[in-house]
This record gives structure tokens, C-alpha cells and sequence, in this order.
């Protein structure tokens, strides 16, 4: 578990009153709950995460039932998220408030949420490797000095950094094996995946809506904006 602080803003220009920072987050392990929630064309789902609260154990998240915490929760389908480990060193995060919620055995809280369209609740909520989604939360990802980070580049040139490797396609992942994960992936026609060494500490802030991604493994990357300090970024 990490350690945690609290500051009064992420971003001067931010609407959130208050953040909390944590720290210590590299290979932190979580999972995740979405409640897909709402009718016609205000359909969401809501993001209810570990963090803070447990390293989201092997047991109690095999144990989770979809079913029943669709029938708890009113909810119109559940997705499970995970486990996961986090790559960047520091999070700050928009403070969602104290709330906790309990799902089978897991303590979690609800940190972002998700729009989704009518076309993709009806087609069953199915994974699309590559395809861009909104995540409505406040963030800001500080990776370290010296760190490696792992990148989508896109045909036009947009790069996406992996925030989170996932277990739930393959449980034996590791971060050892993310330097040579270009070799497994099935990447769309002129997409690449590369590895970069930061020689200064990097931050990439988000202010209301994040742009993410995920590959053929479920790994989550983040897109990079340029309002981000991607501008400040450094590597070889």
C-alpha cells in the first residue's frame, strides 16, 4: 500500500478543491469494479478501485461475482478490471471523498468514471484493443528520473504511455517482460511500441478527461497532450 498526503490542488487552473497525493505507487498492485449505470444517452461506467485500501488480493478478487454485484448495485452490467500493477512513481488524484464501498471482500473507492454510448452497452461492453476512450477524473502521473516508460506511437504521430501492465489476459506478466512486449503485441497497420530511458523526472497532468488506450494484453496506456509537459519530456 502507499504512502499518502494531501495538497490543495493539482493543477491551478483545476476545478478540484482538494487532491491527494500518493506515493511510492511503481508496481503497485489493484484492481478495479465499473458499474455501467443510466439510460439512452447517459450511460456511464463508474470506476471503483483497491487504491489505498489493499494490494487487491488473488483470492477475494476470484471470488468477486459479477452477477451479484449487479444485482447489489442496481447496476445495468459489471466489468471487472484486472489485477494490475501501476508504472509511474507518484499519483495525485482529484479527492473523490472518504466513501468506501465493499465488493465480495474488497474495500474500494470510487475514483473516475467512464461515458459509454448505447452502441456499446447493447454490443455487450466487448474490449477494443487500440481504441481510444474517455476517463473523466483529475490526475497527475509523475514518473522518475531514470525510469522506463513504455509507449504507443500512432500513425499520426500521438503517443500513448503504458500507466498500468495488466494480469487478466496473462497472469504471468511481469514488468520484465514489458522492454521486449512490442514482439507480442498484435499492433494495427503503422502503430509501433518503443522504450524510453527519462533522464529527468516527467509529469503528465490531466484536467478533467484523460484519453486512454489498451493493447491486445489489456495494458492501459494514457494519450500524452501537449498541455501535459509532454513538451518537457526527455529520453534516449
Amino acid at each position: 500500500m502507499s504512502d499518502e498526503t494531501t495538497a490543495d490542488r493539482v493543477d491551478p487552473n483545476s476545478d478540484a478543491s482538494r487532491i491527494t497525493l500518493r506515493e511510492g505507487m511503481h508496481g503497485a498492485r489493484y484492481g478495479e469494479v465499473l458499474l455501467v449505470t443510466g439510460r439512452l444517452n447517459r450511460i456511464e461506467a463508474t470506476v471503483y478501485n483497491t487504491l489505498g485500501l489493499s494490494d487487491c488480493p488473488d483470492d477475494l478478487w476470484r471470488a468477486l461475482d459479477p452477477e451479484a454485484i449487479k444485482r447489489d448495485y442496481r447496476a445495468r452490467a459489471v466489468i471487472l478490471n484486472g489485477p494490475r500493477h501501476f508504472l509511474m512513481d507518484k499519483v495525485a488524484i482529484a479527492d473523490p471523498g472518504q466513501e468506501i464501498f465493499t465488493f465480495g471482500g474488497l474495500q474500494m473507492r470510487r475514483l473516475a468514471s467512464v461515458p459509454l454510448s448505447l452502441p456499446a452497452v447493447l454490443g455487450g461492453l466487448r474490449r477494443e484493443p487500440y481504441r481510444e476512450r474517455t476517463v473523466k477524473r483529475t490526475t497527475v502521473y509523475v514518473y522518475d528520473q531514470g525510469r522506463a516508460v513504455y509507449e504507443l506511437i500512432a500513425p499520426d504521430g500521438v503517443t500513448y504511455v503504458m500507466q498500468s501492465y495488466s494480469l487478466a489476459v496473462d497472469p504471468a506478466l511481469t514488468e520484465a517482460d514489458l522492454p521486449t512486449l512490442g514482439d507480442r503485441l498484435k499492433l494495427p497497420a503503422g502503430w509501433r511500441y518503443q522504450v524510453r530511458r527519462l533522464e529527468e523526472e516527467w509529469s503528465l497532468r490531466v484536467d478533467g478527461e484523460a484519453r486512454v488506450i489498451q493493447d491486445d494484453l489489456d495494458n492501459s496506456y494514457q494519450r500524452v497532450e501537449p498541455s501535459s509537459g509532454a513538451d518537457d519530456r526527455t529520453g534516449g
